[in-house]
């Protein structure tokens, strides 16, 4: 009788191991996917050909601000976003997808996404780019708003066609406010009474840029920041 009873108390304790270690991994699973939260587009193919038309090819290009520069870095890009990295989208390790788009061997743009919390959920804002970094198209690749329709609609993507990270450097992202001389100004809201989702596309547009600044055009635009953003 006392052998049975050890044997099951064996073999209780042996299942609550098994069950810990089980319950260990899929934590350390968790944490490993809230660390690092990327920006990919959803069917590449299909989506570089509709925002660079005659395009015959990318290059996929990865990169984090840890790998890449690490806290000095992160210091660099949060002074001149004007506001800290937090939450999961914005660690340092967070994976950037970036791609480089060709025209048979030639280099004719850029594409790239970040995350952003709006006031419902996740926003992925993603900028086609020309090789000066000035933008071609902007979309939304995912907005959680109950006013998803309109901020989707062309004629709000179409305000940011033209503009560059010098005429996002006046404009503050705590404040929503423009400091200076900037075409942002001329950027309306489809949706007045959705200011923080407003608010928050235009930080991540702000952030987009200075990413692909950072990674891509070797700083093209720092001495602009450098000087209060200067037109």
């Amino acid at each position: 009788m006392w052998r049975i009873q050890h044997e099951a108390r064996a073999s209780k304790e042996q299942a609550m191991r098994i069950i810990s270690l089980t319950i260990c991994f899929i934590l350390a699973a968790a944490v490993s996917l809230y660390a690092a939260v990327g920006c990919d587009l959803n069917d590449p193919d299909r989506d570089v050909a509709r925002l660079f038309p005659g395009s015959t090819g990318y290059k996929t290009i990865y990169v984090s601000i840890d790998k890449k520069g690490g806290k000095e870095l992160l210091q660099r890009i949060e002074q001149r976003l004007g506001d800290s990295f937090q939450g999961i989208f914005e660690t340092i390790d967070v994976p950037y997808t970036l791609y480089q788009v060709y025209r048979k061997k030639d280099l004719i743009g850029y594409i790239h996404g970040v995350n952003q919390k709006g006031q419902y959920g996740g926003i992925q804002v993603f900028l086609a780019l020309d090789l000066e970094g000035n933008i071609k198209a902007f979309y939304f690749q995912k907005l959680t708003s109950r006013h998803a329709s309109k901020f989707r609609d062309h004629q709000f993507g179409e305000q940011f066609i033209g503009l560059n990270l010098k005429d996002f450097n006046s404009y503050d992202v705590r404040s929503g406010k423009i400091t200076g001389p900037s075409r942002v100004e001329n950027i309306k809201n489809p949706v007045p009474e959705a200011e923080t989702d407003f608010r928050a596309s235009l930080r991540a547009t702000k952030k987009n840029l200075i990413l692909v600044d950072e990674f891509l055009l070797g700083n093209k635009y720092l001495k602009h920041f450098r000087t209060g953003g200067e037109r």
